[in-house]
């Protein structure tokens, strides 16, 4: 796999897909065909509210998946935004710098709406954009095989990520790497909302009020996901995070060096100087 100082990653998103598949994930096979009618008409309606907020999917958790592999090139989301659904999610997604890509009720609600236009997009992208070196492809459905193979034998590296047990066991084949959306970094599972919800992951860890404590605590975890060890880099760390913040800076925050940073953190990170290279570890959750 490409080095991820010199990889360049596209991201498209399934979004409709991946938004019906968590919500049956968390209330229960087809739960979210039967409850279709009432999403779509009465979106503030309390149970039904309460029933899509205990569903609602952590975007910035795939996001940040994906910018572990290399700087991110575009990102992209198909989906009806005038969807109720779809729409509490778009001022976030601006925020991260997602295209929206609108697919009009017609076609979004025809079969292979979004797959046919995700799949043409991503073709077209990587004849135009030659350094392309990683696609990633968030979805579930098995029609998105083909477009795994051919992104392969165009020389990219592809990722795939969709809910466990609505995945097609083909596109995790296809792919060079899969990983289900549940177990990405960051991303909480909430069992409560289903009787029959099997035994959940250990919860993450409570947030920091510091807005540069959490992204140093993103990085961390993404970067020992990627490097599938505890200790980790402080310079790869580092480079993480300013993929997924270019704002970043310890500098403004007061600090001379990353290294003086991460020292002021013990409660998240552990530094080991003992080398020339500066270790880093998260600080191990209590069990």
């Amino acid at each position: 796999m490409p080095d991820s100082h010199t990889a360049r990653v596209a991201v498209y998103l399934d979004f409709d897909n991946i938004v019906m598949s968590w919500y049956d994930r968390v209330h229960g096979r087809n739960a979210y065909s039967r409850d279709r009618s009432r999403i779509a008409d009465k979106p503030t309606d309390p149970e039904i509210a309460e029933r899509l907020s205990q569903a609602t999917i952590d975007v910035g958790a795939i996001i940040d998946y994906a910018a572990s592999f290399g700087t991110l090139v575009l990102t992209r989301a198909y989906a009806d935004w005038s969807a109720p659904v779809n729409a509490e999610y778009r001022t976030q997604l601006v925020a991260r710098a997602v295209d929206l890509v609108q697919l009009f009720p017609a076609a979004a609600y025809a079969k292979n709406g979004a797959d046919i236009r995700l799949a043409v997009d991503t073709v077209e992208d990587m004849f135009r954009l030659p350094d392309l070196t990683h696609v990633v492809i968030v979805a579930g459905d098995s029609d998105y095989v083909p477009l795994a193979q051919r992104c392969k034998r165009l020389g990219r590296y592809v990722v795939g990520v969709g809910v466990a047990g609505s995945t097609a066991k083909s596109l995790a084949a296809a792919c060079d790497r899969f990983d289900a959306y549940d177990s990405l970094p960051g991303v909480v599972r909430e069992p409560t909302a289903k009787k029959d919800a099997a035994p959940s992951r250990p919860r993450a860890r409570k947030r920091s009020s510091d807005p540069a404590v959490n992204l140093l605590e993103r990085a961390l975890q993404l970067e020992q996901e990627r490097a599938e060890g505890d200790w980790v880099h402080a310079s790869a760390v580092k480079d993480l995070m300013k993929r997924l913040d270019p704002a970043f800076s310890e500098k403004a925050l007061g600090f001379r060096g990353f290294s003086d940073f991460v020292k002021a953190h013990p409660a998240v990170v552990e530094v080991d100087e003992a080398s020339h290279v500066v270790l880093v570890r998260a600080v191990p959750r209590p069990s």
